[in-house]
């Protein structure tokens, strides 16, 4: 099976000087959830936008979790690499190889776009993301020279201990990226602040 046909997925080329924003939704959305979002952050990008293959309760999700906030670790391996190959296809398929490739993730999305940075070195040119926890630790040191990456966390969000972002900023700056971390006031859900700041930021990097 052709891998860029292998998640139900939405690409838009985008303006073809600009990146292409890999979108990935949270918990019980969609590949058209983010869609909105991308065109305020980053007008005239492209727009890469796969829905996440498992299901919970019937809701669409990138990995299997056993509980709230413990990861299934074995089924976030095989779902990152299954989509780092699908970006990777769908590179080839489009035609964007040469273009970098910027992922945009809420909560689990954010989660397995940070699984994708740790796992695959290289792949993504620079993340932003939405409500992140630390996916897993490396058992050996990357390579995330150049990598350049937003984290906007809530101050009051329930699921994500501050420790816990603050941990993956940290294992991200070690590897070398360029890191960001903003904490606003609210929940696990997103405010327009969280999203003018993406916009400066992106507009500052890309």
């Amino acid at each position: 099976m052709n891998e860029a046909r292998d998640f139900i997925h939405v690409y838009e080329p985008g303006d073809l000087a600009r990146p292409v924003l890999l979108l990935l939704h949270g918990t019980g959305g969609n590949e058209n959830d983010l869609v909105p979002l991308a065109e305020a952050i980053a007008p005239g990008a492209g727009v890469l936008s796969p829905r996440g293959k498992v299901l919970e309760r019937g809701m669409p999700r990138f990995f299997r979790r056993i509980e709230e906030g413990v990861f299934d670790l074995e089924d976030l391996r095989l779902r990152t690499a299954e989509l780092a190959a699908f970006v990777e296809s769908a590179g080839t398929e489009y035609g964007f190889r040469d273009r970098p490739v910027v992922a945009l993730g809420f909560s689990n999305g954010a989660n397995i776009a940070a699984s994708v940075l740790l796992s695959r070195p290289g792949l993504l040119g620079g993340a932003i993301l939405f409500r992140a926890m630390t996916p897993f630790e490396p058992d050996a040191p990357i390579d995330l020279d150049g990598t350049r990456v937003l984290m906007v966390s809530g101050e009051h969000d329930p699921l994500i201990p501050p420790e816990n972002s603050e941990q993956l900023a940290t294992l991200l700056e070690k590897a070398g990226a360029e890191v960001r971390h903003e904490r606003f006031p609210g929940g696990h859900g997103l405010t327009n602040r969280d999203l003018e700041c993406a916009a400066r930021w992106y507009g500052e990097r890309f």
